[in-house]
């Protein structure tokens, strides 16, 4: 999914809590529903695979994706848990939760299934800082029901916070070595920052941090979606467009300022990444 178009419409936000026995029978819901077991025990079957559900675990239903759940024990089910769509539609304020089977709807209610746009994203998810995903799960949960005015501009940026943190959480999660390492990976990341005015070497990196150049390369841009050598490069720019606009030095002046060699190579540089010579950010404030 391309998440440059989210646009969140929170249909359901509430923490809920179940006596036993209880069973939810199956049913396909129409949009995506992320469900936190906060207390209790249950059976969660997902298109006729069985998981385990215990404090702590976050589940993931889609859409026309039949599930069920049933609590075990006698200890009280406590399920904070949103329903909602990833991008606002016409219908959005129109559309319920569904608890029905899809052979038990009508062709009206059919219609309603969201387009599944999550495909990658598993049922069962995880994360590292428990706390600071229920922090963000009850903040919504409360804005949803204080239902202050514009509370719907609120929810929608604080879904896509806990959004984003969930997929950082599985992008990160795949990869051990990254897990492994981002704390170095980091304080790579801050040393290229404050050196960003500097001429710097992935070779001068991967010495300076223990780590081989092409390890280097691999991890950064998977962390953070850059090879560190072009992130410093964006860096030298940002600088350059600053002095740029709000010095008088000459271009020379600030080619050499940022760590660039002569004017020619910074000329290149700043337009490969801005797509315009240095010149055109002169005089704009």
């Amino acid at each position: 999914m391309d998440y440059s178009y989210l646009s969140p419409y929170i249909r359901v936000a509430m923490d809920s809590i179940i006596c036993p026995p209880w069973y939810l029978a199956p049913r396909d819901i129409f949009d995506y529903e992320l469900l936190y077991i906060k207390e209790g025990h249950v059976k969660i079957t997902i298109e006729e695979e069985n998981y385990e559900g215990r404090p702590g675990d976050i589940f993931l239903f889609k859409p026309r994706q039949k599930h069920s759940i049933k609590i075990i024990g006698e200890v009280p089910l406590r399920q904070p848990h949103l329903h909602f769509d990833l991008v606002y539609q016409e219908d959005s304020p129109q559309v319920k939760v569904s608890f029905k089977a899809y052979e038990q709807m009508t062709g009206e209610e059919r219609r309603y299934f969201r387009e599944n746009k999550l495909l990658e994203l598993p049922n069962k998810l995880s994360v590292r800082n428990l706390s600071y995903f229920e922090e963000m799960l009850f903040e919504i949960i409360e804005e949803f029901q204080d239902r202050m005015p514009f509370y719907e501009i609120s929810i929608k940026g604080l879904f896509i916070k806990l959004w984003t943190y969930i997929l950082r959480e599985y992008h990160y999660g795949n990869d051990k070595v990254i897990n492994c390492r981002m704390d170095d990976l980091k304080h790579i990341r801050e040393y290229i920052r404050v050196h960003a005015e500097e001429e710097l070497s992935l070779v001068q990196l991967a010495e300076n941090f223990h780590i081989s150049k092409y390890h280097l390369i691999r991890l950064f841009k998977k962390t953070f979606g850059d090879t560190p050598m072009h992130y410093h490069c964006l860096l030298r720019i940002e600088k350059a467009k600053e002095k740029i606009q709000f010095t008088n030095f000459s271009l020379m002046d600030i080619a050499t300022m940022v760590g660039f060699e002569n004017i020619n190579t910074f000329s290149r540089a700043f337009r490969k990444i801005e797509g315009v010579p240095p010149s055109f950010y002169r005089g704009r404030k």
